[in-house]
Protein backbone atom coordinates (compact mmCIF):
# COMPACT_ATOMS: atom_id res chain seq x y z
CA UNK A 1 0.00 0.00 0.00
CA UNK A 2 1.13 3.55 -0.70
CA UNK A 3 2.77 5.13 2.33
CA UNK A 4 1.25 8.51 1.60
CA UNK A 5 -2.05 7.23 0.18
CA UNK A 6 -2.98 5.12 3.19
CA UNK A 7 -2.78 8.02 5.66
CA UNK A 8 -6.20 9.40 6.58
CA UNK A 9 -6.81 13.15 6.17
CA UNK A 10 -8.27 14.74 9.33
CA UNK A 11 -11.02 17.32 8.69
CA UNK A 12 -10.56 20.51 10.75
CA UNK A 13 -13.51 22.35 12.28
CA UNK A 14 -15.57 24.22 9.68
CA UNK A 15 -14.34 22.22 6.66
CA UNK A 16 -16.83 20.15 4.67
CA UNK A 17 -16.03 17.69 1.88
CA UNK A 18 -18.36 16.31 -0.74
CA UNK A 19 -17.77 13.75 -3.53
CA UNK A 20 -19.97 13.91 -6.67
CA UNK A 21 -19.33 12.20 -10.02
CA UNK A 22 -15.58 11.71 -9.51
CA UNK A 23 -15.12 15.30 -8.33
CA UNK A 24 -14.17 16.26 -4.78
CA UNK A 25 -15.52 19.57 -3.44
CA UNK A 26 -13.95 21.08 -0.30
CA UNK A 27 -15.45 24.12 1.45
CA UNK A 28 -13.93 25.99 4.37
CA UNK A 29 -13.59 29.40 5.97
CA UNK A 30 -11.08 30.66 3.35
CA UNK A 31 -12.95 29.49 0.24
CA UNK A 32 -13.85 26.43 -1.76
CA UNK A 33 -11.92 24.18 -4.14
CA UNK A 34 -12.71 21.25 -6.42
CA UNK A 35 -10.60 18.50 -7.96
CA UNK A 36 -11.49 15.85 -10.55
CA UNK A 37 -10.25 12.39 -9.59
CA UNK A 38 -9.76 9.19 -11.56
CA UNK A 39 -12.82 6.89 -11.57
CA UNK A 40 -10.72 4.00 -10.19
CA UNK A 41 -9.83 5.87 -6.98
CA UNK A 42 -12.50 6.00 -4.28
CA UNK A 43 -12.79 8.77 -1.70
CA UNK A 44 -14.78 8.16 1.49
CA UNK A 45 -15.49 10.08 4.70
CA UNK A 46 -15.43 8.14 7.97
CA UNK A 47 -15.30 9.47 11.56
CA UNK A 48 -14.32 13.00 10.50
CA UNK A 49 -11.49 11.73 8.31
CA UNK A 50 -11.11 11.41 4.55
CA UNK A 51 -9.88 8.02 3.33
CA UNK A 52 -8.55 7.50 -0.21
CA UNK A 53 -8.38 3.92 -1.49
CA UNK A 54 -7.46 2.11 -4.70
CA UNK A 55 -8.82 -1.10 -6.26
CA UNK A 56 -5.60 -2.98 -7.15
CA UNK A 57 -1.83 -2.88 -6.69
CA UNK A 58 -1.13 -1.90 -10.28
CA UNK A 59 1.67 0.63 -10.66
CA UNK A 60 -0.78 3.18 -12.13
CA UNK A 61 -3.20 2.78 -9.22
CA UNK A 62 -0.38 3.08 -6.67
CA UNK A 63 0.82 6.32 -8.27
CA UNK A 64 -2.66 7.86 -8.37
CA UNK A 65 -3.42 6.75 -4.80
CA UNK A 66 -0.70 8.93 -3.28
CA UNK A 67 -1.27 11.75 -5.77
CA UNK A 68 -4.97 12.21 -5.04
CA UNK A 69 -4.45 11.87 -1.29
CA UNK A 70 -1.88 14.70 -1.44
CA UNK A 71 -4.10 16.88 -3.63
CA UNK A 72 -7.09 16.45 -1.31
CA UNK A 73 -4.90 17.10 1.75
CA UNK A 74 -3.62 20.33 0.15
CA UNK A 75 -7.21 21.39 -0.57
CA UNK A 76 -8.29 20.74 3.05
CA UNK A 77 -5.25 22.57 4.41
CA UNK A 78 -5.75 25.46 1.96
CA UNK A 79 -9.39 26.18 2.83
CA UNK A 80 -8.68 25.93 6.57
CA UNK A 81 -5.27 27.66 6.98
CA UNK A 82 -4.16 28.86 3.55
CA UNK A 83 -0.71 28.95 1.96
CA UNK A 84 1.95 31.66 1.70
CA UNK A 85 5.02 32.10 -0.51
CA UNK A 86 7.59 34.87 -0.10
CA UNK A 87 9.79 36.10 -2.94
CA UNK A 88 12.87 38.25 -2.44
CA UNK A 89 14.11 40.71 -5.08
CA UNK A 90 17.92 40.77 -4.92
CA UNK A 91 19.63 43.50 -6.91
CA UNK A 92 20.52 47.19 -6.83
CA UNK A 93 17.46 49.29 -7.60
CA UNK A 94 15.06 46.34 -7.71
CA UNK A 95 11.68 47.32 -6.28
CA UNK A 96 8.14 45.97 -6.04
CA UNK A 97 4.84 47.69 -5.38
CA UNK A 98 1.34 46.21 -5.17
CA UNK A 99 -1.68 48.09 -6.49
CA UNK A 100 -4.79 45.97 -5.93
CA UNK A 101 -4.40 42.83 -8.04
CA UNK A 102 -1.39 44.22 -9.92
CA UNK A 103 2.24 43.78 -8.94
CA UNK A 104 4.50 46.47 -10.40
CA UNK A 105 8.22 45.61 -10.40
CA UNK A 106 11.41 47.31 -11.51
CA UNK A 107 13.90 44.50 -12.20
CA UNK A 108 16.73 46.33 -13.91
CA UNK A 109 15.19 46.31 -17.39
CA UNK A 110 14.48 49.48 -19.37
CA UNK A 111 10.81 49.29 -18.38
CA UNK A 112 8.71 48.40 -15.35
CA UNK A 113 6.93 45.05 -15.37
CA UNK A 114 3.26 44.98 -14.38
CA UNK A 115 2.08 41.50 -13.39
CA UNK A 116 -1.69 40.90 -13.18
CA UNK A 117 -2.59 38.47 -10.37
CA UNK A 118 -5.64 36.16 -10.25
CA UNK A 119 -8.47 37.09 -7.85
CA UNK A 120 -7.71 34.10 -5.56
CA UNK A 121 -4.26 35.47 -4.69
CA UNK A 122 -3.60 38.29 -2.22
CA UNK A 123 -0.31 40.18 -2.53
CA UNK A 124 1.69 42.28 -0.08
CA UNK A 125 4.99 44.04 -0.66
CA UNK A 126 7.43 45.10 2.01
CA UNK A 127 10.37 47.39 1.35
CA UNK A 128 12.65 48.47 4.17
CA UNK A 129 15.81 50.51 3.96
CA UNK A 130 18.99 48.50 3.54
CA UNK A 131 17.14 45.25 2.82
CA UNK A 132 15.77 43.53 -0.26
CA UNK A 133 12.10 44.02 -1.18
CA UNK A 134 9.89 41.07 -0.16
CA UNK A 135 6.75 40.07 -2.10
CA UNK A 136 4.31 37.90 -0.10
CA UNK A 137 1.68 35.90 -1.99
CA UNK A 138 -1.21 34.29 -0.07
CA UNK A 139 -3.96 31.98 -1.33
CA UNK A 140 -6.06 28.95 -0.44
CA UNK A 141 -5.14 27.20 -3.73
CA UNK A 142 -1.64 25.71 -3.47
CA UNK A 143 -1.37 24.78 -7.16
CA UNK A 144 -2.30 28.24 -8.38
CA UNK A 145 -0.05 29.91 -5.81
CA UNK A 146 2.98 27.85 -6.86
CA UNK A 147 2.29 28.50 -10.53
CA UNK A 148 2.03 32.28 -10.06
CA UNK A 149 5.16 32.37 -7.86
CA UNK A 150 7.12 30.43 -10.50
CA UNK A 151 5.89 32.84 -13.21
CA UNK A 152 7.03 35.87 -11.19
CA UNK A 153 10.41 34.20 -10.48
CA UNK A 154 10.88 33.49 -14.21
CA UNK A 155 10.79 37.25 -14.96
CA UNK A 156 14.34 37.53 -13.57
CA UNK A 157 15.86 34.21 -12.44
CA UNK A 158 18.76 34.42 -9.97
CA UNK A 159 22.04 34.45 -11.85
CA UNK A 160 24.95 32.36 -10.49
CA UNK A 161 27.68 35.02 -10.32
CA UNK A 162 26.26 37.82 -8.18
CA UNK A 163 22.99 36.16 -7.16
CA UNK A 164 20.86 38.99 -8.60
CA UNK A 165 17.26 38.19 -9.47
CA UNK A 166 14.02 37.01 -7.88
CA UNK A 167 14.31 34.09 -5.48
CA UNK A 168 12.20 32.38 -2.88
CA UNK A 169 12.99 33.43 0.70
CA UNK A 170 15.43 30.86 2.08
CA UNK A 171 16.39 29.48 -1.34
CA UNK A 172 20.07 28.60 -1.76
CA UNK A 173 21.58 29.72 -5.08
CA UNK A 174 24.56 27.81 -6.46
CA UNK A 175 27.23 30.43 -6.93
CA UNK A 176 30.03 30.25 -9.45
CA UNK A 177 33.50 31.73 -9.13
CA UNK A 178 34.06 34.77 -11.31
CA UNK A 179 36.89 35.38 -13.70
CA UNK A 180 40.30 34.75 -12.08
CA UNK A 181 42.42 37.89 -12.00
CA UNK A 182 45.81 37.56 -13.65
CA UNK A 183 48.79 38.95 -11.78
Amino acid sequence: MSRIGKLPIPLPQGVTIEVKDHTVFVKGPLGELSQDIDPDITVGIKDGQVIVSRPTDQKRHKAMHGLYRSLINNMVEGVSRGFEIQLELVGVGFRAESKGQQLEMNLGYSHDIVFELPQEIKVETKTERRSNPIVTLKSHDKQLLGHVAAKIRSLRKPEPYKGKGIRFVGEQIRRKAGKAASV
